[in-house]
């Protein structure tokens, strides 16, 4: 079990509050592992340092706080760089992760269809493929040899060409599964039926809001990514059909590998008619997880789709359905919305009705897929 010390750097455009919100969700990543963050540090630091990020006497101080509580790793919540953590782990003596390597692991962990632990794996070594080079020549370094291609760098070389062929490999078989819902899709475009995402920051309660409109038996989980694939299910708006498709979800600082590999999966996301916008308004931090997704629905071209904000868990805000009326009157948010609870089902009628007016206005189009 990963008992570890979470550490911070505050940048120069950052308050210190926002510097714990996010150690707050490195705690929620390394528990979604298995781990436990047993304390915290904070460093102040407008230029990182090179070789080890925060400085030599910093890591000195981190060194004493995982003596002090027997800790046996230490993750920053940044991205480091191969040589970063062979120097931390040199001076710490202890195990090194950085944001990345948690994410990657809970992503590994938790897919379950070959599509997602393709697309996981792909991701990963895309990850590592540049992080290998300055590695070789520090290993022919310590081998004493100068001036020629020393076996360290050979080692690199021949890993990098493992690397590059099973990334080939990968893409190939992607490219076969996109393919084979390419036709799946094809099949659910000959109709006019419209096709709603669900899109949202992780544990937003998409999940939950994916049950309450299909009745489909989804696992729903109150941690950070509870599920990875894709899960296309079917509701019911006058009658007519609609389909529903919940997607990964995304969290702030995504490596952009993972982003990249996943948008094979949220296809179905820049495809829909329209997105609903799960958005858990009992958190602390919505306004900024709203513009982190809004970030990378923009990176995979979805960002001028048609877009319901659903404000989930307002269960968590109120006691009683009948007080959210009252709780509107106070609170402002200019883009199209609506306030629910899906674990309650309180307002899922309502955000139907909704629905309806966007399948209305949807019905008379005429959809051609290529």
């Amino acid at each position: 079990m990963i008992k570890a010390i979470s550490v911070g750097l505050q940048h120069r455009n950052q308050t210190r509050e926002q510097v714990l919100e996010s150690l707050e969700e490195l705690e929620g990543l390394i528990d979604a592992i298995g781990g436990k963050s047993v304390g915290y540090l904070v460093k102040r630091k407008d230029f990182p340092d090179a070789s080890t990020l925060v400085g030599g006497s910093y890591l000195n101080l981190i060194k004493e706080l995982v003596e002090g509580t027997g800790s046996n790793a230490v993750v920053f919540d940044e991205f480091l760089t191969p040589s970063q953590v062979r120097n931390i782990e040199a001076i710490l003596g202890v195990d090194v992760l950085d944001r990345a390597n948690v994410v990657f692991e809970i992503f590994m962990r938790r897919a379950k269809t070959q599509q997602a632990k393709l697309q996981i794996e792909l991701a990963k070594l895309t990850y590592e493929l540049p992080r290998l080079y300055g590695l070789g020549a520090r290993l022919s370094r310590q081998s004493g040899k100068m001036g020629t291609r020393g076996p360290g760098e050979q080692l690199v070389e021949i890993k990098r060409r493992a690397i590059q062929k099973r990334i080939h490999k990968i893409r190939e078989e992607i490219e076969q599964i996109k393919k084979h819902h390419k036709e799946q899709r094809k099949n659910r475009f000959k109709t006019n039926n419209l096709k709603v995402a669900l899109v949202g920051y992780t544990n937003a309660g998409k999940s939950s809001l994916m049950k309450a409109l299909t009745k489909k038996d989804v696992f729903i989980s109150n941690m950070l990514f509870a599920t990875l694939d894709t899960k296309v299910g079917t509701g019911f708006v006058d009658g007519e059909k609609i389909f529903i498709t919940d997607t990964v979800g995304f969290i702030d600082r995504l490596p952009p590998e993972l982003v990249e590999s996943f948008k094979t999966t949220l296809e179905e996301v820049v495809l829909a008619d329209l997105l609903l916008f799960v958005v858990d308004i009992s958190d602390k931090r919505w306004l900024h997880k709203i513009n982190t997704v809004e970030k990378i629905l923009q990176d995979i071209g979805a960002h001028e789709k048609p877009i319901l904000y659903v404000f989930n868990k307002i269960d968590k805000i109120v006691n009683n359905k009948e007080q959210i009326a009252l709780f509107e009157k106070s609170f402002f948010f200019e883009k199209p919305y609506i306030l629910v609870s899906s674990e309650r089902d309180w307002n899922i009628d309502a955000l139907l009705e909704r629905m309806k007016s966007y399948y209305k206005s949807h019905i008379n189009l005429t959809y051609t897929y290529a």
